[in-house]
C-alpha cells in the first residue's frame, strides 16, 4: 500500500512544480512592467489620442445621418473604441504611469491618418450627404493609420498589447472594407484630400493630454 501512496505524492509534487513553472514562464513572457519611456506606453497614449478623434467623428455623423447602416457602424465604432480607451487607461494605472504624456506631433498624426480640426468640425456643418461622404473618407484613412500603429505591436511581449493590436487589425480592416462599400453606394471614391495648412490645429497636437 505504501508504493501507490508514494506514487500519488510524487505525481502531486510534479504537478505542483509544473504549475509553478508555467506561472513563472507566464510572468517572464509578460516582461517587465512598462515605464513612461517604453514602447508600450507610447503606443497606448498615441492610440488613445487616435481613438478619441475617431469617437468624436463617429458621434458627429451618427447624430446627423439618417442612413441606418451608417449609423450602426458609427455606433459600433464609438462603443468599441470607448471600451478600448478605458482598457488602455486602466493598464496605465496598473503600470503606475500617468495618462498624460507627449502627444503625437502634427506630422506623425498626419501619417497615422488623423484628421484636422477643420475636417472634424465640417462633419457638423456640411450638408448631410456631403458630411457622410467626408466622414467615410476621413475614417478610412484614420483606420488605415490605426492599422499602421498596431502592426509593430502584434508580437509584443505584453499579452494585453498583442490582444489589442490584433483586435484593432481585425475589426478596423473589416470596417474599412464596409466603408468603401458605403462610398461606392454613394458614387464616391475613398480618396480624401488633406489640408496641410490646418495640421497644427489637430486635436491633441504638441501638448500633454
Amino acid at each position: 500500500m505504501k508504493a501507490p501512496l508514494l506514487v500519488i505524492r510524487t505525481f502531486g509534487i510534479v504537478a505542483v512544480l509544473a504549475v509553478l513553472t508555467l506561472a513563472l514562464s507566464l510572468v517572464a513572457m509578460r516582461g517587465a512592467t512598462p515605464n513612461d519611456a517604453s514602447a508600450q506606453v507610447r503606443f497606448v497614449r498615441e492610440m488613445i489620442q487616435h481613438h478619441s478623434q475617431a469617437i468624436d467623428m463617429a458621434i458627429r455623423i451618427r447624430d446627423r445621418s439618417a442612413d441606418p447602416d451608417l449609423r450602426t457602424v458609427a455606433l459600433d465604432m464609438t462603443l468599441a473604441q470607448q471600451d478600448q480607451v478605458g482598457q488602455m487607461r486602466g493598464w496605465m494605472t496598473q503600470w503606475g504611469v500617468p495618462w498624460a504624456g507627449q502627444a503625437m506631433t502634427a506630422e506623425h498624426a498626419r501619417q497615422m491618418g488623423m484628421a484636422t480640426s477643420g475636417d472634424v468640425e465640417s462633419l457638423s456643418t456640411l450638408p448631410v450627404k456631403d458630411a457622410e461622404v467626408k466622414f467615410l473618407r476621413l475614417m478610412i484613412r484614420h483606420h488605415e493609420g490605426a492599422l499602421a500603429m498596431a502592426k509593430p505591436m502584434l508580437n509584443d511581449t505584453r499579452p494585453e498589447i498583442r490582444s489589442l493590436a490584433r483586435n484593432i487589425q481585425t475589426t478596423q480592416s473589416s470596417e474599412i472594407a464596409l466603408m468603401k462599400t458605403f462610398l461606392q453606394q454613394r458614387g464616391a471614391t475613398s480618396a480624401a484630400p488633406t489640408n496641410s495648412t490646418d495640421m497644427q490645429d489637430m486635436p491633441g497636437m504638441n501638448h500633454s493630454h
